[in-house]
């Protein structure tokens, strides 16, 4: 084979290889502080099973280019293990994406399950099948990819995510079969799976989506081509909060929103006039009355 040719041949691969990446670039710790006395080896691997098992499978049809792949972290704390191979403990999932023509990245999701127990075995694969589940420990870690995928496509068009959220919804449907899975059943808890998978696919939830999506792809995406115009959208589409909130006062979504976006949405306003300072804060307040030091820099 002639140089040239191989230089080719090199570079399509190469081009190949990007357009084929996986979705997301993830990050796992598994934190074992507060466990003594036990082989810390079993935690380095677990932590770099889960790594490869997000990071190399293909989890949609989508094309994503290598700098397109979504920054996510899932931090497992374990708090106990009560025989050998179980772990009690919860999970801190986020993820993140970068706004269009600028070095700033946003959070899609920013969640706290204290509902994770689960069952491992060092070197043991780890494995996942759409049509039956095997292990609490890849149900959830799998739910959470689809989760932040859906989040991460309805950011980008209207509904886009809802595939996603469809496949996150299947898995509570079959873990909820498991009477020794916790996190996974119904007034269980009002933070865990169940009950966020169904504020994202509730018939409330396309108050949601329709924010999600306009203050994401048609306001923050819009900020460094004209960033007044960015921000009034961006301010716009808060009102779809309190659609959320007059249809359901407790939802889910509110929360996640806060988590996620609430101190980012300050900043926001930072640039606005003093009356739409004061119209955010009155809002905002309203939504979230405990969270008036967050929305401090609105009353300046």
């Amino acid at each position: 084979m002639g140089k040239t040719l191989f230089i080719l041949l090199f570079v399509f691969l190469g081009i190949c290889g990007s357009l084929s990446a996986q979705e997301l670039n993830a990050r796992v710790t598994v934190n074992s502080d507060k466990i003594q006395g036990t082989n810390k080896q079993v935690y380095e691997t677990l932590q770099k099973a889960l790594t490869e098992f997000i990071n190399t499978k293909k989890w949609t049809g989508a094309t994503f280019a290598v700098n397109e792949r979504i920054d996510c972290s899932f931090t497992i704390i374990l708090n106990e293990v009560p025989e050998e191979n179980s772990y009690k403990g919860e999970i801190q999932v986020q993820a993140r994406r970068p706004v269009y023509n600028s070095s700033y990245t946003t959070t899609l999701l920013n969640f706290r399950d204290q509902q994770f127990d689960f069952e491992y075995v060092e070197f043991e694969p780890l494995e996942y099948s759409e049509n039956s589940l095997n292990s609490n420990l890849t149900a959830t870690i799998v739910f959470y990819v689809y989760t932040i995928l859906g989040l991460d496509f309805d950011s980008f068009s209207l509904k886009g995510g809802v595939p996603y959220f469809q496949q996150a919804q299947q898995i509570v449907n079959m873990a909820q079969s498991e009477s020794s899975w916790s996190g996974w059943k119904a007034f269980d808890s009002d933070r865990n799976k169940h009950a966020l998978i169904t504020a994202l696919t509730d018939n409330t939830s396309d108050f949601f989506h329709e924010l999600w999506y306009t203050y994401h792809r048609k306001g923050l995406d819009e900020m460094a081509a004209n960033a007044d115009r960015g921000r009034l959208t961006v301010i716009s589409s808060l009102q779809g909060l309190k659609q959320i909130k007059e249809a359901r006062p407790n939802s889910l979504l509110l929360q996640l929103f806060s988590d996620a976006k609430l101190d980012e949405t300050v900043s926001i306003y930072s640039n606005a006039s003093t009356q739409e300072k004061k119209e955010g804060y009155e809002m905002l307040k309203n939504l979230y009355p405990t969270e008036d030091a967050r929305l401090s820099n609105l009353k300046q």
